[in-house]
Order: C-alpha cells, then structure tokens, then sequence
C-alpha cells in the first residue's frame, strides 16, 4: 500500500498545501495514495503519541510511505533517524518530494539505515553516559545522594523517561513544554535535576 503522510505543527496551518506536492507527485509518477493519514502535532512529540507511531506499527513489507518533505516525519535529527531505521529494517520505502528522497531496500538504502541505527544508538549512550558522569560527579563531591521532597512521586511519574528527559533538555527544548510531553509537573523537572545535580539545566533560562 501507498501511504501520504501530512503534519503541521498547529491548527493555523493548512494541509492543503503537502496534499497537493503529493497528489502531483503521485500523477507524475503515475501511481496513487491508498491512504491518507493527516495530523496537528508538533514534531517534537514522540511517534508514539502521533498517528505516525500507529501507522508505522502497521506498515509492512513493500508499503511506500510518502511525504512533501523529511522534516514532516519530525524536528529533530534522532526522530527521524529513528524513523526512517525503522522503515528501513522493515523493508518499507521512504519517499519525500523536496528532498527527494528514495530510500528502499537497494544497497544505499542498507547503508543509510546502518548509519541512522547506529547514530541513534551512539545518542543514547551519550545521554546515558553524561547522566551516570553526573551521578559520579556527586559521589566524588562528597555529597549525599539522599532522597528530596518529592523523590517518590517523580522515581514514579519518570519511570522510563529519565533519558528521554535528558535528551530533550540536551535539545534546549524549554521546560514547560518538555513537563506537557512527558506529562508530569514542571516542577518534578526540577526535583530531578536536583537528585542528578544537573545544575547547567536548573540555571539555564528556558
């Protein structure tokens, strides 16, 4: 199946535009979208939480996803890497019209989603390596590692998601935003800031 996938970021913007790039692209390349999926999301929400993620669960073997432009799988370098290893690994093509981009199974293909795989995996271990740094930092300072107001309510609220929260600060995306994506309070933000001791994020206006 052929899929088209349209995003904008707010409700302001029209889809009208990136489903006319894509049904021209479509009749020049004389073939037709099965299915449309359209959304208002920013790109710096997970896949998980967008129509992408339910699609991408769904895509199979030989299924074509087409966009207007890469930049409308995500905002941010390791979402769409991510991505498009996924489609990769998955023998699904990717197609973007201003790009123009063709990533199949052909051997660059292969070679383009080693790269996105084995980037995002060199991420994670950054981000994962830089939070145990500052857990040493403090052991080697001396200072207590001790259990603040709040410690249980945020081990609870951020199971799972410390390096997703590390990352998105690493990103500078404000704090605010990042508590409405992870779905807990701005200040539990701060309380885990405190435990890591990560005081370049407490102190840095956001």
């Amino acid at each position: 199946m052929i899929y088209g996938y349209i995003r904008v970021s707010t409700d302001k913007q029209t889809v009208e535009n990136q489903r006319f790039e894509i049904e021209n692209f479509v009749h020049k390349e004389n073939i037709k979208i099965d299915r449309w999926i359209e959304e208002t999301v920013s790109g710096t929400v997970s896949v998980e939480k967008r129509k992408l993620g339910t699609l991408l669960r769904k895509l199979k073997k030989g299924d074509i996803l087409v966009a207007s432009e890469i930049s409308r799988l995500g905002r941010n370098l390791l979402q769409i890497m991510s991505i498009l290893h996924h489609c990769m690994k998955n023998e699904v093509q990717v197609w973007t019209i201003k790009d123009n981009y063709r990533l199949g199974t052909d051997i660059q293909s292969k070679v383009l989603a080693f790269a996105f795989g084995l980037s995002a995996e060199i991420e994670r271990n950054l981000i994962s390596q830089r939070t145990k740094e500052a857990l040493a930092r403090i052991k080697a300072d001396g200072k207590h590692l001790g259990r603040p107001h709040g410690f249980k309510t945020m081990k609870r609220k951020l199971d799972g998601k410390n390096k997703q929260l590390v990352g998105l600060l690493e990103k500078n995306v404000p704090k605010t935003q990042i508590a409405k994506m992870l779905g807990i309070e701005r200040s539990l933000i701060y309380t885990f800031l405190k435990v890591h001791n990560l005081r370049e994020y407490i102190n840095k206006k956001q």
